[in-house]
């Protein structure tokens, strides 16, 4: 198709993901594309992808998005961060949030300055420094046009694709109910030329972006892309998901709590709390998980328990001939750092940048593929960071996890680390050095040594210096609201 004009776009499957493309798609080039999404209501979403980062706040507002209407149609919350409890010990708990931990100089970051401190004495914790941090863990809220916090969302994600549908309908995307009966493909090029469907409609498109979830209808069934299985690394392959009252104050931030053969998590919504218990059927049954899940829950619930199967991995390639694959039908990670909606949401992203408005070629899908490859991989280290970096021996599981072999990427920023505490952020990375940081000593890695900046100053001064920022920190949490009064105040 090199030189032939794209136009037409077919979005298979809605979702999330599917609706996310089409608003993206529509708002952003909507003029110069006819797009059609075909989905079918006999046909379930996944739809727990229920805690996202902050970079849904940019996709939001490349789409002008008014954060008002968004978070009372979807029940959403605020998000400033995850709480891990029992990760590095049992016991053990510490906060990944999304704040700038102190004041870094390009000599060095923030936390060598902390680390001298600490070694003479002072210094306090390193979340002392981090507002989003102590505003999350006061329960405190606020946001203002001036700025401040950098925070994310809790939502219903069902109502999340409602509510992008409604965005997409506007923009001129055109909706086909209907289930896929067969995918036509042109004899020679292989290249997808259509969807037929069940009623016998024939839906023909020149780039067809597949967000048919887990089965991959269009880049895996049809195109056979083939998918890179990262079981070895992460082992979970299933999670069990319930809904139950909400309950207690609504809480800005996530929970991941560890058991024996993964984790469970608990996201707070206006309406309703999410859980959900992530394992491996190798450690754990689906019944016994099930009963885990169930005997956790702090309120009555709402739903029966859902069972969801996965494979932790990747399609070899995002863009397969005229075929983009976004959300699930791409592969999965697993819940762990909630980055599913981010990258969907950065692929199309770049879909809009690189549009193939001239034709496609094996040269802009081969820049597109190894620009998700790349990103895909850093997220791929920072989840498994969660698993090796730890000192639980209490379960075969556990046990496991510190053994196993890493990627030589993320054993050489471990190494790095333990030895100088250097932590960074590469070109194209999503987290940033303060989310390494505050995992990595979150799960009890201790350098051996740091760089000597804070030797240059003189302790008085560097006392001040540190009793000041917190001091304001402390300051500015006491004068916020709680989260859950701030909901109502903002929402009306």
């Amino acid at each position: 198709m090199d030189g032939q004009q794209v136009r037409r776009v077919v979005i298979a499957g809605g979702g999330t993901a599917g609706w996310c493309a089409a608003a993206a798609l529509s708002r952003m080039l909507g003029p110069l594309l006819d797009i059609t999404l075909v989905e079918s209501d006999d046909i379930g979403i996944v739809g727990v992808g229920e805690a996202t980062i902050p970079t849904v706040r940019t996709f939001h507002n490349f789409l002008n998005i008014n954060e008002r209407d968004f978070l009372r149609a979807t029940n959403g919350t605020f998000k400033l961060g995850i709480a891990f409890e029992n990760w590095g010990r049992p016991g053990d708990r510490y906060m990944h949030s999304f704040g700038t931990v102190g004041r870094s100089t390009w000599v060095a970051p923030f936390h060598h300055v902390w680390m001298q401190a600490k070694s003479e004495g002072y210094g306090g914790k390193l979340g002392d420094y981090c507002l989003e941090l102590q505003a999350a863990e006061a329960g405190k809220f606020q946001t203002s046009d001036q700025g401040g916090l950098n925070y994310a969302y809790h939502f219903d994600a069902g109502l999340y694709g409602q509510f992008l549908r409604k965005i997409s309908e506007q923009s001129g995307v055109r909706r086909i109910e209907g289930k896929i009966s067969r995918v036509e493909q042109h004899p020679e090029s292989g290249f997808i030329h259509a969807l037929h469907l069940e009623s016998g409609e024939v839906v023909e498109g020149d780039l067809f972006i597949d967000c048919t979830g887990f089965r991959g209808l269009l880049i895996e069934e049809t195109l056979k892309t083939g998918y890179e299985d990262w079981t070895h690394w992460l082992p979970m392959n299933r999670a069990v998901a319930v809904q139950t009252q909400a309950q207690g104050p609504i809480q800005p931030y996530t929970r991941a709590i560890t058991h024996d053969a993964g984790w469970r998590w608990r996201i707070p919504l206006q309406n309703r709390v999410g859980n959900g218990l992530v394992y491996s059927s190798e450690y754990l049954s689906d019944d016994a998980a099930r009963d885990q899940l169930l005997g956790s829950l702090d309120a009555p619930r709402l739903t029966e328990p859902r069972l969801i199967r996965f494979v932790t991995g990747r399609r070899l390639k995002t863009w397969n001939k005229n075929c983009l694959t976004l959300g699930l039908s791409s592969g999965f990670i697993e819940p762990l750092e909630s980055t599913s909606i981010h990258l969907f949401q950065i692929g199309v992203t770049r879909l809009i940048q690189l549009f193939p408005f001239n034709g496609i070629s094996d040269a802009l899908a081969n820049h597109f593929n190894k620009l998700a490859s790349d990103e895909l991989d850093m997220v791929r280290d920072f989840v498994i960071l969660h698993y090796k970096a730890t000192q639980r021996d209490d379960s075969p599981f556990w046990r496991d996890r510190r053994a196993m072999s890493i990627p030589d990427s993320l054993a050489h920023r471990i190494q790095v680390f333990e030895e100088n505490a250097v932590a960074w952020q590469a070109s194209g990375e999503l987290f940033r050095i303060d989310s390494w940081l505050q995992v990595m000593l979150g799960q009890g890695l201790q350098p051996r040594g740091w760089h000597h900046l804070g030797r240059m100053i003189k302790r008085a001064q560097a006392e001040k210096f540190l009793s000041d920022m917190s001091s304001g920190i402390d300051r500015a949490v006491a004068g916020m609201a709680t989260h859950e009064s701030f909901l109502r105040q903002y929402l009306g």
